[in-house]
């Protein structure tokens, strides 16, 4: 047995990859937006969607817009939206889409502030579409423009995946019977009914697992699948995290990488929307530089990547985060692949992104002032705490 099958019988037992799909990478809205709306215009029985953020702007209004003309092709189409991350979303749009024949339900609606009810942060994260039971897209993407809320001189570096092939299956169920139960929880009867069976071509060859993280049967799915690839790297890590706050046992992983002669590379944001979590995040590059992990901070806009490449052919992409929020609390999406192509593909993109971050040097962080240490560490106990406050679990 090669050593790549071996790797492939290891990681079996966590993500059963499926054979026979066809994948596309795409990166940023300029990629991902008009593919999506290719796909939207190009329905014709049924549509679902799923977005922790839907933002006012011209690339959500142009995604709006489609799916409108769907609906009126009628086209059962059916908006998922998060609570909190969808809050600002005007109530001028949500007439549109539900006058032009949208079905938009909101996932958990926020009606007091989250310190009254400190669950309120289970959130759904996940950023999902299919069309048709045909072609699904999976991701870190928003319904968001790429230069809201802050204008960068650069797009924010986000992927998805475009998919097609049997991975559609479990894609498809996944996002109806979440519809199914959030429209029962709020008493809607009749608004659960699928209308198509999935279909794809044959001529697929990508190895793929579509992987969940929820509060129920798959609290761990994810973080299980990177610690499982992290434990059988050979040559390289490559991880770009928007948020990257991991637990001891994650941490432990890269650093035992590192000593084994693994190339472990993270990229994080540089510029940060939570300055908190940032500070937090600081905390850590001490010890992980000093063990041999090289750590960039990218800077040409913001960093909203949820991605990783373990030896060339190992990757994911999705809506997790590599922090407890992302991997305890709220609800995530992630597709797993096993291809070198595709692999090869992300890991070009992320290296010029490095070329574009500021590679921190592990002497001067060994030097850091004990001011700026101090901070870091009270981000991180903060973190821990709001943890702990909203009942994520163990964060190990």
């Amino acid at each position: 047995m090669t050593a790549r099958r071996h790797w492939h019988k290891k990681l079996s037992g966590v993500a059963e990859l499926v054979a026979g799909n066809r994948l596309r990478l795409l990166q940023s809205g300029a990629e991902f937006f008009p593919a999506l709306i290719a796909a939207i215009d190009a329905a014709q029985s049924e549509i679902h969607l799923e977005t922790y953020i839907f933002n006012a702007d011209s690339s959500a209004e142009a995604v709006r817009d489609a799916l409108i003309r769907a609906a009126q092709r009628q086209v059962q189409v059916r908006v998922l939206v998060d609570g909190v991350g969808s809050h600002t979303l005007p109530a001028g749009w949500r007439k549109i889409l539900e006058g032009g024949g949208v079905s938009l339900l909101v996932y958990r609606p926020l009606v007091m502030g989250w310190l009254a009810n400190p669950r309120s942060l289970r959130r759904l994260h996940r950023k999902l579409a299919v069309i048709d039971a045909r072609i699904a897209f999976v991701g870190g993407m928003n319904l968001m423009d790429d230069f809201e809320p802050v204008r960068f001189d650069a797009p924010r570096l986000d992927f998805s995946v475009e998919v097609q092939g049997p991975l559609l299956d479990s894609i498809h169920q996944n996002m109806c019977r979440l519809w199914r139960l959030v429209a029962l929880s709020q008493l809607q009867p009749g608004e659960y009914k699928t209308a198509v069976k999935p279909a794809w071509p044959t001529d697929g060859h990508v190895r793929a697992a579509f992987v969940v993280r929820d509060n129920f049967a798959h609290r761990r799915d994810i973080e299980r699948n990177y610690l499982v690839a992290l434990a059988r790297a050979r040559k390289e890590i490559v991880i770009a995290s928007a948020y990257f706050l991991p637990g001891r046992r994650f941490r432990k992983l890269l650093k035992k990488a590192a000593e084994r002669g693994v190339q472990v590379k993270l990229l994080v944001q540089g510029r940060t929307d939570h300055p908190l979590f940032q500070a937090a995040t600081r905390a850590l590059y001490r010890d992980l530089l000093a063990d041999g992990v090289k750590v960039y901070e990218y800077q040409a806009s913001e960093l909203h990547a949820k991605v990783a490449v373990v030896d060339g052919h190992w990757a994911t992409v999705g809506s997790s985060n590599i922090d407890p929020f992302s991997l305890l609390l709220a609800r995530e999406a992630n597709i797993i692949i096993d291809d070198q192509a595709f692999g090869r593909d992300l890991q070009q993109r992320l290296s010029q992104a490095m070329s574009q971050s500021l590679e921190l040097d592990p002497a001067e962080w060994q030097r850091r002032a004990w001011p700026h240490r101090m901070l870091s560490w009270l981000a991180y106990g903060g973190v821990r705490w709001i943890v702990g406050l909203v009942g994520g679990g163990r964060w190990v």
